[in-house]
């Protein structure tokens, strides 16, 4: 009888321990490792770690939904998504990176430094949801094409986030669909609408 008992007991220990698993929650986490620049300073009095920690997760969310990935199996295996705010010089606004199937992101504090107003939240959403969407998309970026696939796909998902800068262009604009990152995000817009 005791022996029965183990058996149930452990056998309901590995259930419980396999549907954890099963519904693991992605990490975020948030280092600034510009702390003491103008730029890191910003992050930290106008942003913070926790309000981007709570945007990374509400940016995962959306993005599974506009890309359809409305349940684990049909998502990445990415258990924890680090974003760093890093001391990068001007030219650097952000980019995502992945090693063994690891992904990092990484924002300039030049950037963050230049974002004016009490847009600061609007603007580096917009980057974040960019940036998020290369984390969960499923996208060879080999080739020429793809890699403006792969942007116009992030920024298309940008647009549908309302986080559209004031820089873009307006929809029907460009030559063709994979000219630039807004061009190609109006254009997957465009065959998006049931209307089209």
């Amino acid at each position: 009888m005791a022996a029965q008992l183990s058996l149930i007991f452990l056998s309901s220990l590995l259930l419980l321990a396999a549907a954890l698993h099963g519904t693991q929650a992605v990490e975020y986490t948030v280092s600034n490792r510009a702390k003491t620049t103008p730029g890191g300073v910003t992050f930290n009095n106008q942003l913070g770690v926790k309000y981007m920690r709570q945007t990374m997760e509400s940016a995962s969310n959306f993005i599974w939904n506009i890309l359809q990935q409305s349940n684990e199996a049909d998502r990445k295996s990415v258990q924890r998504v680090p974003l760093f705010v890093d001391d990068k010089g001007p030219e650097t606004i952000a980019y995502t990176i992945t090693s063994n199937g690891n992904y990092e992101i990484h924002v300039g504090d030049d950037y963050i430094q230049c974002i004016r107003g009490d847009m600061i939240k609007t603007d580096f959403n917009g980057v974040l949801y960019h940036e998020m969407v290369h984390v969960w998309q499923w996208l060879d970026v080999s080739t020429y094409r793809s890699v403006n696939v792969s942007e116009g796909i992030a920024d298309f998902v940008r647009l549908k986030a309302n986080y559209v800068p004031s820089g873009w262009v307006q929809p029907g604009g460009g030559d063709h669909w994979y000219q630039g990152y807004s061009v190609t995000a109006r254009f997957l817009d465009y065959y998006n609408d049931p209307r089209n």
